[in-house]
C-alpha cells in the first residue's frame, strides 16, 4: 500500500522524504522489520520505540512513523512526525488491512469484570444460530473453529486489525472482543468501527496503571464518548457509574438490570448448583450458569442479540444451553468424597466477592468454604489488603498463596496481603507461598460435602515466576488432589 494512503485521518506534524512509496507492511517490532516496511516507533511501559529507529533502518525499513525525530535522518527514508504514535498505529493499521472492522460486525466489550464471559457467550451463541464468528478474548482468539492463541485481553492495533481481516478473509460476519482499559488508553482500537458496545460493570482495578478510580473510568468513557449515532451502546442500569457511561454517547442506548426498570429487565427465580432459573423479560427461562453475576452476564449477552436483529425467544433458548469461559466459575466434584472444588479467575476484590457471595448463598447445612487465593506481582498493591478482607469475610478457612509472583518476592506480597487480616479472622488463614501445596492442603482440609475455591487465574496454564512462565494449571492440580484425596 502506498505510504500517503496509510497515513488517511493520522494527525501528521511534519514529513521529511517521499509518501509515495510502497509499503509492504507495517510493524512496531524493529527486530521483525524487513526491506520494505513501515515501523512505527510506539512508547511502551517498559521500552520506547524511538529508541530503535537505527535498527529499523537497518533492518529495511523505508519509513518511520514517530513523535520525534531522531538526531540523524537516512535520506533513503521517509520520516512522518505524528502527533500520537499510538493513534496513527490504529489508523494505519486500519487503513493498511483494507479496513476490516467495516466488513464485520464489530461488538466490543468492557468492564472491570464479566468481560470474557460475555464476549465468548455472543461467540457461542451466534456461532449456534448459524453464523461464522470471531472472538478476541482474554481466553483464547477463535476465527470460527480456529483457536489462536491469547497474549493480551486486547492486542495491539496492527495485532488487532491483521486478526480482524483474517476473520474477514474466513468469512466471519460477526466478531465479539473484550475491549480494555488498557488497550482504550493506549489506543489499540483506534480506527476500528464498532457495531456495538458494552459496558458490564467497573470496580477496583489497575490502579498500578491508572493511578486513580477516576482516571480508570474516564478512560472506560471515553471509548462509549467516541461511537458513532450508527452504533448501539448497552450499559448495566445497576452498577453506579452504568449511565455515567453512556450520557455522552452518540450512539442507540440501551440498558439490562436485575434491580430497578430496563430494556432488558431479568429476576432471579433460583440459584443453584445446577444453575439459574430466572425470568427475562417476563419470559421464564433456566440457564446451565451459575450466580448472580451470571445472570448479568446472560442479560448482557441477550440484550446484545436482540440488538442486532436476533429473534428473543431463539437467543434464550439457545443461551439456556450455553455454558460459559474457561476458568470462569468453573466447577467439578470429587467422586467419593464430595468436596466441590471451583476454579475461577477472579483477581479483582468485586470479582472475587461476586464468587465468594454465590458460593455462601449456594452452600447447605455445616459446608464449609475454604478459599486459595494469592495477587499478582508488578500490579496495584493497594487491591492485596482488599482481596484478603473479603477472602476471610466470605470464607471459613482461607489460604494465601503466589499468583503470578512475576518480578516480586511472593512472601512480600502475601505481607502486603496480612495487612487486611483483622484479629478476629487471623485465625482462618495461614500462608503457603508455593501454589501447588496451597491447593493440596486446601483440599486436604476439606471434608465431605465442603466446597474449595481457588481463585485468581482460572484459564491461565502458567505461574509466571523472575520473568519465567512455568507450566501451572490450577484445574489440573486440582484433579490430581482430588485423585489423591479418593484413594
Amino acid at each position: 500500500m502506498i505510504l500517503q494512503d496509510l497515513l488517511y485521518k493520522v494527525s501528521i506534524r511534519t514529513i521529511k522524504g517521499n509518501t509515495n512509496v510502497e509499503v509492504n507492511d507495517l510493524l512496531i517490532d524493529s527486530r521483525k522489520i524487513k526491506s520494505g516496511n513501515c515501523f512505527i516507533a510506539l512508547r511502551g511501559s517498559n521500552t520506547d520505540g524511538q529508541e530503535y529507529i537505527e535498527s529499523a533502518i537497518k533492518n529495511g525499513a523505508l519509513a518511520i512513523i514517530c513523535k520525534t525525530f531522531p538526531g540523524q535522518m537516512n535520506d533513503k527514508v521517509t520520516y512522518v512526525q505524528v502527533e500520537n504514535a499510538a493513534e496513527a498505529a490504529g489508523y494505519m493499521a486500519h487503513n493498511f488491512y483494507g479496513e476490516p472492522s467495516l466488513k464485520l460486525k464489530l461488538i466490543g466489550v468492557t468492564g472491570t469484570n464479566g468481560k470474557t464471559t460475555i464476549a465468548t457467550l455472543l461467540w457461542k451463541l451466534f456461532t449456534a444460530l448459524g453464523y461464522k464468528c470471531g472472538l478476541v478474548s482474554t481466553v483464547q482468539n477463535q476465527v470460527g473453529s480456529k483457536v489462536i492463541a491469547s497474549t493480551h485481553t486486547t492486542p495491539d492495533a496492527v495485532s488487532v486489525n491483521a486478526l480482524l481481516n483474517q476473520m474477514v478473509d474466513e468469512g466471519c460476519e460477526f466478531v465479539f472482543m473484550e475491549c480494555s482499559s488498557h488497550a482504550i488508553h493506549q489506543d489499540r482500537i483506534t480506527g476500528l468501527q464498532f457495531t456495538g458496545a458494552l459496558f458490564s460493570n467497573i470496580s477496583h482495578d489497575h490502579l498500578d496503571y491508572h493511578k486513580t478510580f477516576d482516571e480508570y473510568i474516564r478512560v472506560k468513557k471515553s471509548w462509549f464518548d467516541k461511537l458513532p449515532s450508527t452504533a448501539f451502546a448497552i450499559s448495566n442500569a445497576d452498577d453506579k457509574r452504568g449511565a455515567v457511561m453512556l450520557q455522552n454517547t452518540n450512539a442507540k442506548k440501551y440498558f439490562y438490570s436485575l434491580k430497578t426498570m430496563a430494556d432488558f429487565k431479568g429476576k432471579i427465580l433460583e440459584n443453584s448448583l445446577e444453575g439459574l432459573h430466572m425470568t427475562v423479560n417476563e419470559k421464564e427461562v433456566f440457564f446451565r450458569l451459575i450466580g448472580e453475576f451470571n445472570a448479568y452476564n446472560l442479560l448482557a449477552a441477550y440484550a446484545t442479540a436482540v440488538c442486532l436483529g436476533e429473534e428473543k425467544d431463539n437467543a434464550l433458548q439457545v443461551l439456556s444451553s450455553l455454558d460459559g469461559a474457561e476458568g470462569r466459575f468453573d466447577y467439578t466434584i470429587s467422586d467419593k468424597v464430595k468436596v466441590t472444588g471451583i476454579v475461577d479467575y477472579a483477581h479483582t476484590p468485586d470479582a472475587l466477592l461476586n464468587v465468594l457471595a454465590t458460593i455462601k448463598n449456594l452452600r447447605q447445612g455445616n459446608q464449609q468454604i475454604i478459599t486459595v487465593v494469592g495477587c499478582g506481582g508488578d500490579r496495584d498493591k493497594t487491591k492485596r489488603p482488599v482481596m484478603a478482607e473479603v477472602a476471610c469475610e466470605y470464607s471459613d478457612k482461607v489460604i494465601f498463596t503466589s499468583d503470578n509472583p512475576r518480578s516480586e518476592d511472593p512472601l512480600e506480597i502475601l505481607n502486603d496481603m496480612q495487612a487486611g487480616v483483622n484479629a478476629v479472622t487471623k485465625k482462618k488463614v495461614i500462608s503457603i507461598a508455593d501454589r501447588k501445596e496451597a491447593i493440596k492442603t486446601a483440599v486436604s482440609l476439606a471434608n465431605s460435602e465442603d466446597i474449595v475455591l481457588i481463585a485468581g487465574k482460572g484459564h491461565e496454564k502458567y505461574q509466571e515466576i523472575k520473568g519465567v512462565k512455568y507450566d501451572f494449571d490450577d484445574k489440573k492440580i486440582l484433579n490430581e488432589m482430588f485423585a489423591l484425596l479418593e484413594k
